[in-house]
């Protein structure tokens, strides 16, 4: 029997973009699921870009050129791949014009001939009606839809109008043995230091700033207390506005009194060095501004390192830290992440059982059983016959 071959419709590293990563992920679990698998990449370039992509990546499409994405679609066609998955974000796969989305994963639908699933890696509530119908197009066009979290599975429903049931698989994780924290931070040289950390991609979005606000509350309880603010400026960010936001994050810190108790790892990150961070970490704060986000790898590998987790209440944070397997605080509220800091700092049985119950759930998650569960789909989609009905999650 020959090899199945799947080719990935993504952004891709060296991009540095959340799904870019994921998409990396997703294909090495898949590969380790079944070695005879054959990925490549269909890459998404930002316009004018220049990028030396790795041989995985076969052919590009230039983002927000819609006819780019119908040519992608024709070359596919022509090509031995079996099947194609789609990773979805809005803002890579179309444009906003006057408050319309125009959609440019839709000449790709249209031209396909393979089968298609497609990940959405968002799902905001209450959309405009441009944004509904390119989900619904998604949805009739698509063998199989893919989301992250029930949430995004009842949004479908009830705010798309969407009557195709889609397949729920966790956001993945590096698979994580919870232990080294004292060698971790040894290796950091923070070995006497409390350590809270965020990490990711540093932009407005991520409300880092009412974490900055917390410290000096949380180093009058702890004074051994250190945030970590682990991770580069987006570089879209970048690009556009260069380092005003993390230069304001600096001021805040030095105008608190902070610089000895907030330090920033301004570093793109391997895996391997996320996991360290991680694994060093004491508390782990996502003080995240937007309500509707629905998927946050970041959050993943922390459930996933087993961290105690303090949280605003986003989409993915409300259902991933339901049950105690995390604190939630409001929006925008430095003196609720303080009160939940300190809580937990200074009762060790309570963050014993948030690490507990994060890393019971997050091992479900991680990428081995990912990779078996998009590669079950995929047979699904090719032979039902032969593979059964899917089993509900």
């Amino acid at each position: 029997m020959e090899s199945m071959r799947m080719a990935f419709v993504s952004t891709s590293v060296p991009r540095r973009c959340g799904i870019a990563t994921f998409t990396a992920d997703v294909m090495a679990a898949v590969r380790a699921a079944d070695p005879t698998v054959r990925c490549s990449v269909v890459a998404i370039d930002e316009p004018n870009s220049a990028r030396a992509y790795g041989p995985e990546v076969k052919a590009r499409i230039r983002q927000r050129d819609p006819e780019s994405y119908r040519a992608a679609a024709a070359l596919l066609n022509e090509s031995n791949v079996d099947v194609v998955h789609v990773q979805h974000e809005f803002g890579i796969y179309g444009v906003w014009k006057d408050g319309v989305y125009q959609d440019h994963l839709r000449p790709f639908l249209e031209e396909i001939r393979k089968p298609v699933l497609v990940t959405l890696h968002s799902v905001p509530p209450d959309p405009p009606p441009s944004m509904r119908d390119a989900v619904r197009v998604i949805a009739s066009r698509s063998d199989e839809v893919i989301v992250m979290a029930h949430t995004a599975a009842r949004l479908l429903v009830s705010d798309y109008g969407i009557t195709k049931v889609p397949v729920v698989i966790p956001h993945g994780m590096p698979a994580i043995e919870p232990s080294g924290r004292r060698r971790l931070k040894t290796k950091l040289g923070m070995e006497a230091r409390t350590i809270i950390s965020t990490f990711g991609l540093v932009d407005p979005r991520k409300g880092l700033e009412y974490v900055i606000g917390a410290m000096p509350s949380i180093v009058e309880r702890h004074p051994d207390a250190l945030y970590l603010i682990v991770g580069q400026t987006h570089p879209e960010l970048l690009k556009q506005q260069g380092e005003a936001y993390r230069n304001t994050l600096e001021r805040a810190a030095e105008e608190l009194g902070m610089t000895d108790h907030i330090a920033f790892v301004n570093e793109y990150l391997t895996q391997r060095d996320i996991v360290g961070y991680l694994l060093a970490t004491d508390v782990y704060v996502t003080p995240y501004l937007d309500p509707n986000q629905i998927t946050s790898g970041t959050l993943a590998y922390a459930l996933g390192a087993g961290k105690a987790i303090v949280s605003t209440p986003y989409l993915h944070a409300v259902e991933a830290l339901a049950d105690g397997r995390g604190i939630i605080v409001p929006f925008r509220d430095a003196g609720a992440i303080a009160d939940a800091v300190r809580g937990i700092l200074g009762d060790p049985e309570l963050k014993q059982r948030l690490e507990r119950r994060a890393y019971d759930y997050g091992r479900e998650t991680a990428w081995p059983a990912v990779g078996r569960r998009v590669l079950a789909l995929t047979q699904h989609v090719l032979d039902p016959q032969a593979h059964g009905p899917l089993v509900a999650v």
